[in-house]
Protein backbone atom coordinates (compact mmCIF):
# COMPACT_ATOMS: atom_id res chain seq x y z
CA UNK A 1 0.00 0.00 0.00
CA UNK A 2 1.40 3.45 -0.93
CA UNK A 3 2.25 5.80 1.73
CA UNK A 4 -0.14 8.37 3.23
CA UNK A 5 -0.97 11.32 5.76
CA UNK A 6 -2.30 9.28 8.53
CA UNK A 7 -6.03 10.18 9.44
CA UNK A 8 -6.28 12.77 6.27
CA UNK A 9 -8.90 12.25 4.11
CA UNK A 10 -8.41 12.43 0.04
CA UNK A 11 -10.17 14.17 -2.56
CA UNK A 12 -9.78 15.61 -6.18
CA UNK A 13 -11.38 19.15 -6.88
CA UNK A 14 -11.61 20.84 -10.48
CA UNK A 15 -9.82 24.09 -9.99
CA UNK A 16 -9.18 25.93 -13.61
CA UNK A 17 -10.01 25.17 -17.00
CA UNK A 18 -11.25 21.25 -15.81
CA UNK A 19 -8.05 20.28 -13.86
CA UNK A 20 -8.05 18.57 -11.14
CA UNK A 21 -6.15 18.71 -8.03
CA UNK A 22 -5.81 15.71 -5.81
CA UNK A 23 -5.72 16.90 -2.20
CA UNK A 24 -5.18 15.70 1.31
CA UNK A 25 -6.92 17.35 3.78
CA UNK A 26 -6.95 16.59 7.80
CA UNK A 27 -7.52 18.45 11.21
CA UNK A 28 -9.59 21.66 12.07
CA UNK A 29 -8.91 25.40 12.41
CA UNK A 30 -7.65 27.78 10.71
CA UNK A 31 -6.28 26.99 7.40
CA UNK A 32 -2.53 25.98 6.33
CA UNK A 33 -1.95 25.54 2.74
CA UNK A 34 1.32 23.19 1.93
CA UNK A 35 2.84 22.78 -1.12
CA UNK A 36 4.87 20.38 -2.07
CA UNK A 37 8.74 20.74 -3.94
CA UNK A 38 10.95 18.62 -6.43
CA UNK A 39 10.81 15.66 -6.92
CA UNK A 40 7.98 14.62 -4.34
CA UNK A 41 4.35 14.96 -3.64
CA UNK A 42 1.83 16.14 -1.11
CA UNK A 43 3.63 13.40 0.92
CA UNK A 44 6.63 14.74 1.09
CA UNK A 45 4.35 16.82 4.31
CA UNK A 46 3.86 13.96 6.41
CA UNK A 47 4.98 14.46 9.46
CA UNK A 48 4.43 18.63 9.55
CA UNK A 49 1.03 18.36 8.29
CA UNK A 50 0.37 15.45 11.17
CA UNK A 51 1.84 18.05 13.41
CA UNK A 52 0.34 20.98 12.72
CA UNK A 53 -3.33 19.69 12.38
CA UNK A 54 -3.68 19.56 16.13
CA UNK A 55 -3.90 23.38 15.76
CA UNK A 56 -5.02 24.14 11.95
CA UNK A 57 -6.95 22.50 8.74
CA UNK A 58 -3.95 21.38 7.05
CA UNK A 59 -4.40 21.24 2.99
CA UNK A 60 -1.64 19.17 1.25
CA UNK A 61 -2.46 19.22 -2.57
CA UNK A 62 -0.49 17.63 -5.68
CA UNK A 63 0.53 20.63 -7.59
CA UNK A 64 -0.87 20.76 -11.07
CA UNK A 65 1.72 17.75 -13.29
CA UNK A 66 2.83 16.41 -10.33
CA UNK A 67 1.38 13.27 -7.91
CA UNK A 68 -2.02 12.42 -8.52
CA UNK A 69 -3.08 15.39 -9.42
CA UNK A 70 -4.05 16.34 -13.88
CA UNK A 71 -1.06 16.90 -15.66
CA UNK A 72 -2.71 19.13 -19.02
CA UNK A 73 -0.44 19.75 -22.18
CA UNK A 74 1.69 22.73 -21.86
CA UNK A 75 0.68 24.17 -25.63
CA UNK A 76 1.68 27.81 -25.41
CA UNK A 77 3.95 27.96 -22.67
CA UNK A 78 1.53 29.02 -19.77
CA UNK A 79 0.18 26.38 -18.25
CA UNK A 80 2.85 25.95 -16.21
CA UNK A 81 3.43 29.37 -15.29
CA UNK A 82 3.89 29.68 -11.56
CA UNK A 83 0.48 32.58 -11.95
CA UNK A 84 -1.55 29.59 -13.25
CA UNK A 85 -0.52 26.97 -10.35
CA UNK A 86 -1.18 30.07 -8.11
CA UNK A 87 -4.51 30.80 -9.05
CA UNK A 88 -5.15 26.67 -8.28
CA UNK A 89 -4.08 26.84 -5.03
CA UNK A 90 -6.29 29.67 -4.44
CA UNK A 91 -9.59 27.92 -6.79
CA UNK A 92 -8.64 24.77 -4.44
CA UNK A 93 -8.93 26.71 -1.21
CA UNK A 94 -11.85 28.91 -2.03
CA UNK A 95 -13.51 25.27 -3.05
CA UNK A 96 -12.76 23.95 0.49
CA UNK A 97 -14.65 26.91 1.73
CA UNK A 98 -11.31 29.37 2.69
CA UNK A 99 -11.18 32.77 1.32
CA UNK A 100 -8.14 33.54 3.30
CA UNK A 101 -5.20 30.86 4.22
CA UNK A 102 -1.58 30.56 5.60
CA UNK A 103 0.38 29.20 2.96
CA UNK A 104 3.76 27.20 3.11
CA UNK A 105 6.11 25.91 0.40
CA UNK A 106 8.96 23.83 -0.38
CA UNK A 107 10.98 24.29 -3.60
CA UNK A 108 8.64 24.59 -6.08
CA UNK A 109 5.92 25.06 -4.58
CA UNK A 110 7.44 27.51 -2.73
CA UNK A 111 7.53 29.55 -5.73
CA UNK A 112 4.61 29.12 -6.47
CA UNK A 113 3.63 30.50 -3.22
CA UNK A 114 5.43 33.44 -3.28
CA UNK A 115 4.07 34.37 -7.02
CA UNK A 116 0.27 33.49 -5.03
CA UNK A 117 1.27 35.95 -2.40
CA UNK A 118 1.99 38.84 -5.22
CA UNK A 119 -0.97 38.02 -7.27
CA UNK A 120 -3.40 37.11 -4.44
CA UNK A 121 -2.31 39.63 -1.33
CA UNK A 122 -5.69 39.54 -0.02
CA UNK A 123 -6.36 35.69 0.06
CA UNK A 124 -2.74 34.85 1.47
CA UNK A 125 -2.33 35.70 5.22
CA UNK A 126 1.43 34.79 5.92
CA UNK A 127 3.43 32.87 3.71
CA UNK A 128 6.71 30.52 4.36
CA UNK A 129 9.35 29.39 1.63
CA UNK A 130 11.36 26.83 2.03
CA UNK A 131 14.68 26.35 0.41
CA UNK A 132 14.61 28.30 -2.57
CA UNK A 133 15.26 32.20 -3.96
CA UNK A 134 12.94 34.16 -5.55
CA UNK A 135 13.22 33.10 -9.32
CA UNK A 136 14.71 36.49 -10.64
CA UNK A 137 17.59 36.12 -8.04
CA UNK A 138 18.04 32.13 -8.94
CA UNK A 139 18.99 32.74 -11.84
CA UNK A 140 21.19 35.75 -11.31
CA UNK A 141 23.20 34.00 -8.12
CA UNK A 142 23.92 30.90 -10.71
CA UNK A 143 27.53 31.70 -12.73
CA UNK A 144 30.88 29.87 -13.50
CA UNK A 145 31.17 26.22 -12.55
CA UNK A 146 28.95 27.02 -9.36
CA UNK A 147 25.81 26.91 -11.97
CA UNK A 148 26.78 22.89 -11.53
CA UNK A 149 24.80 22.26 -8.66
CA UNK A 150 21.52 23.77 -10.69
CA UNK A 151 22.32 21.98 -13.98
CA UNK A 152 18.63 20.15 -13.87
CA UNK A 153 17.61 24.08 -14.16
CA UNK A 154 19.55 24.27 -17.44
CA UNK A 155 18.54 21.00 -18.96
CA UNK A 156 14.78 21.48 -18.48
CA UNK A 157 15.04 24.86 -19.71
CA UNK A 158 16.04 24.14 -22.91
CA UNK A 159 12.86 23.68 -25.94
CA UNK A 160 10.33 20.93 -25.87
CA UNK A 161 11.72 17.68 -26.83
CA UNK A 162 14.72 16.70 -25.58
CA UNK A 163 14.66 17.21 -21.86
CA UNK A 164 11.58 14.65 -21.50
CA UNK A 165 13.25 12.58 -24.15
CA UNK A 166 16.50 12.41 -22.12
CA UNK A 167 14.72 12.71 -18.90
CA UNK A 168 12.58 9.54 -19.73
CA UNK A 169 15.06 7.90 -21.11
CA UNK A 170 16.22 7.07 -17.12
CA UNK A 171 13.79 8.45 -14.93
CA UNK A 172 15.34 7.00 -12.05
CA UNK A 173 18.29 7.86 -12.19
CA UNK A 174 18.02 11.29 -12.92
CA UNK A 175 14.86 12.27 -10.47
CA UNK A 176 16.75 9.41 -7.80
CA UNK A 177 19.97 11.48 -8.26
CA UNK A 178 17.93 14.49 -6.50
CA UNK A 179 16.95 12.34 -3.49
CA UNK A 180 20.05 10.82 -2.95
CA UNK A 181 22.43 13.95 -3.04
CA UNK A 182 19.92 16.48 -1.59
CA UNK A 183 19.25 14.57 1.47
CA UNK A 184 21.82 14.63 4.15
CA UNK A 185 19.97 11.68 6.44
CA UNK A 186 19.06 9.41 3.92
CA UNK A 187 16.49 8.06 7.05
CA UNK A 188 14.21 10.43 6.16
CA UNK A 189 12.97 9.20 3.05
CA UNK A 190 12.27 5.42 3.59
CA UNK A 191 12.55 2.96 0.91
CA UNK A 192 8.54 3.37 0.19
CA UNK A 193 8.37 7.18 0.26
CA UNK A 194 11.27 6.96 -2.18
CA UNK A 195 9.61 4.79 -4.43
CA UNK A 196 6.63 6.47 -4.49
CA UNK A 197 7.91 9.56 -5.54
CA UNK A 198 10.12 7.78 -8.26
CA UNK A 199 6.72 6.36 -9.31
CA UNK A 200 4.93 9.91 -9.28
CA UNK A 201 7.81 11.41 -10.94
CA UNK A 202 8.38 8.55 -13.65
CA UNK A 203 4.77 9.59 -15.16
CA UNK A 204 4.81 13.22 -14.90
CA UNK A 205 7.96 13.39 -17.08
CA UNK A 206 6.60 16.06 -19.48
CA UNK A 207 4.65 18.08 -17.13
CA UNK A 208 7.48 18.60 -14.73
CA UNK A 209 10.12 19.55 -17.43
CA UNK A 210 6.95 21.96 -18.58
CA UNK A 211 7.17 23.51 -14.82
CA UNK A 212 10.73 23.84 -14.68
CA UNK A 213 10.90 25.28 -18.41
CA UNK A 214 8.49 28.32 -17.52
CA UNK A 215 10.63 29.47 -14.73
CA UNK A 216 12.94 29.76 -17.64
CA UNK A 217 10.27 31.67 -19.39
CA UNK A 218 7.13 33.02 -18.42
CA UNK A 219 7.92 33.73 -15.09
CA UNK A 220 10.86 35.64 -15.69
CA UNK A 221 8.08 37.81 -17.25
CA UNK A 222 6.04 38.06 -14.06
CA UNK A 223 8.68 38.61 -11.74
CA UNK A 224 10.66 41.42 -13.61
CA UNK A 225 6.86 43.41 -13.79
CA UNK A 226 6.58 42.85 -10.11
CA UNK A 227 10.13 43.87 -9.38
CA UNK A 228 9.91 47.04 -12.06
CA UNK A 229 6.39 47.91 -10.36
CA UNK A 230 7.73 47.81 -6.65
CA UNK A 231 5.19 45.03 -5.74
CA UNK A 232 5.70 43.21 -2.75
CA UNK A 233 5.13 40.49 -0.35
CA UNK A 234 2.81 42.27 1.97
CA UNK A 235 2.04 39.56 4.24
CA UNK A 236 4.83 38.37 7.20
CA UNK A 237 7.37 35.72 5.70
CA UNK A 238 9.37 32.99 6.97
CA UNK A 239 12.37 31.52 4.87
CA UNK A 240 13.87 28.46 5.77
CA UNK A 241 17.42 27.62 4.20
CA UNK A 242 20.40 25.66 3.60
CA UNK A 243 23.39 28.45 3.83
CA UNK A 244 23.64 28.11 0.09
CA UNK A 245 24.34 31.64 0.22
CA UNK A 246 28.22 31.05 1.94
CA UNK A 247 28.24 28.54 -0.66
CA UNK A 248 27.47 30.12 -3.72
CA UNK A 249 28.81 33.65 -2.21
CA UNK A 250 25.67 35.75 -1.97
CA UNK A 251 23.37 37.32 0.72
CA UNK A 252 20.23 35.08 1.02
CA UNK A 253 18.64 37.16 3.34
CA UNK A 254 19.26 40.74 1.78
CA UNK A 255 17.62 38.81 -1.91
CA UNK A 256 14.59 38.16 -0.07
CA UNK A 257 14.16 41.20 2.09
CA UNK A 258 13.88 43.28 -1.32
CA UNK A 259 10.46 41.29 -2.07
CA UNK A 260 9.19 40.80 1.31
CA UNK A 261 9.79 43.47 3.90
CA UNK A 262 8.13 41.47 6.72
CA UNK A 263 10.73 38.65 6.82
CA UNK A 264 12.27 36.46 9.36
CA UNK A 265 15.41 34.28 7.36
CA UNK A 266 17.11 31.59 8.83
CA UNK A 267 19.40 29.05 7.82
CA UNK A 268 19.15 25.07 8.76
CA UNK A 269 21.75 22.64 9.14
CA UNK A 270 19.24 19.45 7.43
CA UNK A 271 19.30 19.02 3.67
CA UNK A 272 16.92 19.81 1.11
CA UNK A 273 14.22 17.96 2.07
CA UNK A 274 13.63 19.79 5.53
CA UNK A 275 10.40 18.90 5.89
CA UNK A 276 11.15 15.41 6.65
CA UNK A 277 14.82 15.58 8.02
CA UNK A 278 14.14 17.81 10.73
CA UNK A 279 10.01 18.15 10.53
CA UNK A 280 9.92 19.54 14.12
CA UNK A 281 12.00 22.84 13.57
CA UNK A 282 9.68 23.28 10.07
CA UNK A 283 6.98 22.98 12.43
CA UNK A 284 7.84 25.20 15.06
CA UNK A 285 9.22 28.01 11.92
CA UNK A 286 5.22 28.06 10.82
CA UNK A 287 4.26 28.32 14.50
CA UNK A 288 6.15 30.84 15.05
CA UNK A 289 5.12 32.48 11.18
CA UNK A 290 1.63 32.18 12.28
CA UNK A 291 1.76 33.62 15.80
CA UNK A 292 3.43 37.27 14.16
Amino acid sequence: MAPTIPGFAHDRIAVADGVRLHVAVGGSGSPLVLLHGFPQTHLMWRHVAADLAAEHTVICPDLRGYGDSDKPADPDGTAYAKRTMAADVVALARALGHERFALAGHDRGALVAVRAGLDHPDAVTHLAALDVLPTLDMWDVLRGVSAAVGFHLYLMAQPAGLPEQLIAGAPDAFFGHFLDVWTKDPRALPAEVRAAYLKASREAVPSIVADYRASAGVDLVHDRADRDRGDRLRMPVTVLQQDWGTALGYDAAALWRAWAPDLLHRTVGCGHFMAEEAPGEVAGALRDLLAR
